[in-house]
């Protein structure tokens, strides 16, 4: 139990990790909470750092959530972890963790980001296909509207309804997706405010 705690703990912390921050701090000398939308995400990396240093910190961030689930699971699960293993879900806690460190990260008094790349990551270890399907959709209203809020918003609530299709008696499978969509969508409240008035950024002109 001690170990599936410890696991849990390491997961939060690597999601906690302030990519964007970081590379901003030591590519430019920038705060990223001091330019663009002040958010510590790929996306403001991306338009105040540039397409490079924004797919750099975009790799990072998905890598924050997948390398836990991969790294993690496997030890949490030899323990028993309260029972999940028996269900396959370890992989679902552990991950939750490493995107609740992303949007909530210790290293920045709890302000991170909004939790769509570190979410990709763990989706992409615990369900490749129906992530990759969701990545599409997304990425083709990203670059149809050029909208990258309008883009994760659709993902966070596309990406259940697929794990229901094809998962319909994993019901704690589907619960995590509901739950990860809808922090996701929480995050993205003024985003949803500024695309309904028409001033959302847009991620390139």
């Amino acid at each position: 139990m001690i170990v599936f705690i410890i696991c849990l703990l390491a997961a939060y912390l690597i999601g906690s990790i302030p990519t964007s921050y970081l590379v901003g701090k030591l590519a430019r000398g920038i705060d990223l909470r001091e330019h663009g939308s002040g958010n510590l995400g790929a996306t403001n990396a991306f338009r105040v750092l540039g397409w490079k240093i924004g797919v750099f910190v975009l790799i990072c961030d998905v890598l924050k959530g997948a390398v836990p689930v991969l790294v993690f699971s496997g030890i949490a699960a030899e323990k028993g972890g309260f029972g999940l293993a028996k269900h396959n879900n370890i992989g679902l806690v552990i991950g939750l963790a490493a995107i609740m460190g992303h949007m909530f990260t210790i290293f920045m008094k709890f302000k991170g980001g909004k939790g769509v790349a570190a979410s990709m990551g763990v989706f992409l270890a615990l369900a490749p296909i129906h992530f990759l399907i969701t990545f599409a959709v997304s990425a083709l209203i990203i670059g149809v509207t050029r909208y990258v809020s309008a883009g994760s918003i659709i993902g966070s609530i596309l990406l259940p309804v697929l794990v229901y299709i094809f998962y319909p008696d994993r019901v704690f499978f589907i619960i995590f997706t509901i739950i990860v969509g809808i922090l996701v969508i929480v995050r993205h409240r003024s985003n949803i405010v500024r695309l309904l008035k028409g001033r959302e950024n847009k991620l390139f002109p």
